[in-house]
């Protein structure tokens, strides 16, 4: 009865602050809170049913990986439903991804029902406290997130129109690649694995496209803080061992909180010059004080100062906020949990004996090329092929360091045993991560966007790079510095074995990303991938999907540099910089507010919450459009050709392929050039659309439109815009039945007959 009461105590705080929370989010979400609801739930169902096979994995963090486990469901049931539907098994539906689910759950179960009778303990028991912070620092996060989507749902301007359209296309399609929506005799060319994800968690929670955009990107943002925290809080927990007594108790948290608020809330020190110190100065000389624009501490190389070479340099803060779902931001939780899980791996195997002279030769490679992790870790970066390709090279070198690092200690040093496990595991990973995408790879055509690798000839300003980058770049500098000197001073034997062998697995590991990103940012100053933007554009995109990465690897390392320095160190010079470390890193974190105000407005006025509706624009934005839109989303099954007047990229053409996911003849020039290559069909399909919407003849005009099977031919705003007096309204008329006729503006549907 005592402990009952003891246990009542305890948990009736927590259980009215969950209460509250769900209170609050029904405040601020009105009637999109039951869509949010159901989203959170379903990752929360899944992630608890995966617990067999994550517990396993992760078997030893104090969470048993908790916050990893919804990623892990998401990726492997996922990922099952696309293969199966790939090579053509089975439809791609509710249904089917319903059942590949279910079957996912059932082979989890029984997975646990042999963990049981080994004795094995996949459920955090012991440390329920833990798992419910890290859901509570989820939910919470995700609520944020999503709250301030509703003040900006459009699914319009920047990439939105192609990725909101992606999600529509793969809704209709029951195949998959589904069909180019900007290219109607062609599938999508490119890696959409992150809007697929999204499309296939829409399909399992029943709710619609036009709310879940706007979700899957909160969800990854909240994710995007939980999951960093997981990490960072039991690499501080494994460094601090049994000396977690008093205030040290609180480490483990206070660090966890800080690493999510760096990878997915805080800015760089771009904010912190140009948006607070230059202005300050300015108001003290009486000047005219700069306004600070949040986009530009992502386009800085090459704008400020002006010249050439033009660069992007995003970071997931920026992504948050701007709302575009593409396949770099979805991709942060498979990433994520890459990361969590090379630690995972690295801790386990730093507890075995994998010396080639201790067993057996069987029993060695056996042991090597046989860890659930390190298998793990390879099929996600095969799934990396169809997500983010250029996350895929970066963690495939990010995984072979982290195996290289512990061959060393594993093989003793000796280089022969090093080399030879690092070469076959390297081998197995590379093996294993090109067999399980072929359905993807043997489909996709990268030699339009991949011309070769040159080397740089522009370079960052060193100022620049610092403003950016030089935050965590010089902490975890002083960070590697600190430790060589603390194992080699006095040591013996300065052998790299042995100096690896005396370094904390924390500390190899925050070195580890910390120096991959390092490298990441220094890369793009020495060669770059050339694609069609190499004029004037020419390290832009290498730059872009390099440091982003680094981002993310900084963001960590630098938190666990802070901690590190300041509470483990012994230096007081290095413990003084640390601290303003932490003090440069939380002004950094202006940068989120600055955002958020900027882009969503007056957040605190509840009452401007406009909903997630993505499509909700259309009423304002194109109102001579919306109806006919709406009646071509509601009324049109399976994926006919809709012929549309084409624009060029990141302009409001495209509106009705884009927002009912009905592939037209061609739009979207510059995306089209990337992914196609062949300008010159480009430049036909773009003068035979002019045709069909102009020429009085009208047999060429029918040959036309049997030439690309359109069914549907949209009249509106664009296309009167675009071909004015020339717009043969007529002919047009005549080929079909006028399907739709807005009662208001001369906008119509012709269906071809």
């Amino acid at each position: 009865m005592i402990k009952e009461d003891v246990r009542m105590k305890k948990w009736a705080p927590r259980v009215l602050l969950a209460a509250a929370l769900a209170g609050l989010s029904a405040f601020l979400l009105k009637g999109d809170v039951w869509t949010f609801w159901t989203w959170w739930l379903l990752a929360f169902l899944m992630g608890m049913v995966a617990m067999p096979v994550t517990g396993r994995l992760f078997a030893g963090f104090e969470d048993k990986g908790w916050m990893f486990s919804k990623v892990t469901a998401i990726a492997v049931s996922g990922f099952l439903t696309w293969f199966l539907v790939a090579v053509k098994i089975i439809k791609f539906t509710t249904m089917t991804c319903i059942v590949v689910t279910l079957v996912c759950a059932a082979a989890s179960l029984i997975l646990y029902c042999r963990e049981q009778k080994a004795g094995f303990e996949c459920i955090p028991f012991a440390h329920l406290d833990l798992v419910y912070a890290e859901e509570l620092l989820f939910f919470t996060a995700f609520l944020l997130w999503t709250y301030f989507a509703g003040f900006h749902p459009a699914a319009y301007g920047t990439e939105k129109f192609m990725d909101y359209g992606f999600m529509e296309a793969m809704m209709r399609s029951k195949t998959l690649p589904a069909t180019d929506l900007w290219y109607s005799q062609g599938k999508i060319n490119y890696y959409y694995g992150g809007q697929y994800f999204a499309v296939f968690l829409t399909k399992l929670s029943g709710a619609k496209v036009e709310l879940t955009y706007n979700l899957m990107r909160t969800f990854v943002a909240g994710l995007a803080f939980a999951m960093p925290f997981s990490l960072v809080h039991q690499m501080v927990t494994d460094r601090l061992g049994r000396i977690r007594t008093g205030w040290k108790k609180a480490l483990p948290s206070v660090t966890g909180i800080l690493a999510g608020i760096s990878v997915s809330i805080a800015g760089n020190m771009h904010y912190v010059v140009y948006g607070q110190i230059i202005p300050f100065i300015q108001k003290l000389k009486g000047e005219e004080v700069s306004s600070y624009w949040f986009p530009d501490a992502t386009r800085y190389i090459g704008f400020n100062p002006d010249v050439e070479d033009k660069t992007i340099h995003e970071l997931p803060c920026y992504s948050f906020v701007l709302g575009d779902l593409h396949a770099h931001v979805v991709d942060i939780m498979f990433v994520l949990l890459l990361l969590g899980l090379l630690y995972a791996w690295m801790k386990k195997v730093r507890t075995m004996e994998l010396s080639g002279e201790s067993m057996s030769r069987r029993e060695f490679w056996k042991k090597q090329l046989l860890m659930p992790q390190l298998l793990a870790a390879g099929a996600l970066l095969g799934m990396f092929h169809w997500t983010n390709y250029w996350d895929f090279v970066i963690y495939f070198v990010v995984t072979c360091g982290a195996a290289l690092f512990m061959n060393i200690i594993g093989q003793k040093g000796k280089i022969r045993w090093v080399l030879g496990v690092t070469a076959a595991q390297a081998v197995e990973i590379l093996t294993l991560a090109t067999v399980i995408i072929l359905p993807f790879t043997l489909q996709f055509d990268t030699s339009n966007m991949v011309q070769g690798i040159a080397l740089a000839k522009h370079h960052s300003l060193l100022h620049q790079l610092l403003v950016l980058w030089g935050l965590p770049g010089i902490l975890t500098i002083l960070f590697v510095v600190s430790l060589l000197i603390e194992k080699l001073r006095g040591a013996e034997q300065k052998s790299l074995y042995h100096l690896l062998t005396s370094i904390r697995l924390p500390d190899l590991f925050a070195v580890l990303m910390g120096l991959c990103a390092i490298g990441l940012v220094l890369i793009p100053e020495l060669v770059y991938v050339r694609d069609i933007y190499e004029n004037g554009n020419a390290r832009a995109n290498t730059m872009f999907k390099l440091t982003y990465q680094a981002y993310i690897m900084f963001g960590m390392t630098m938190i666990y540099a802070i901690f590190r320095l300041l509470v483990i160190g012994k230096n007081k010079i290095l413990k003084v910089l640390a601290f303003i470390g932490l003090f440069l890193f939380v002004w950094t974190c202006g940068y989120f507010g600055n955002s958020v105000h900027s882009w969503f407005g007056t957040v605190w006025k509840s009452s401007q919450y406009k909903g997630l509706n993505a499509t909700a624009f259309l009423e304002t934005d194109f109102p001579e459009d919306v109806n006919g839109i709406r009646w071509l989303k509601e009324n049109i099954s399976d994926a006919p050709v809709v012929l549309e007047a084409n624009g060029d990229s990141y302009s409001e053409y495209e509106r009705v392929s884009a927002m009912t996911g009905l592939p037209t003849i061609m739009g979207w020039y510059v995306h089209e050039w990337l992914w196609r290559g062949d300008l010159a069909d480009l430049n036909a399909k773009i003068e035979e659309i002019k045709e069909i919407y102009t020429s009085t003849d009208e047999t060429r005009v029918k040959e036309l439109l049997d030439e690309y099977n359109v069914s549907y031919i949209f009249v509106g705003s664009c296309e009167r815009n675009k071909y004015g007096a020339d717009l043969n309204n007529d002919l047009l008329k005549g080929l079909g039945e006028v399907v739709f006729q807005d009662s208001e503006y001369p906008t119509y549907i012709v269906k071809i007959n």
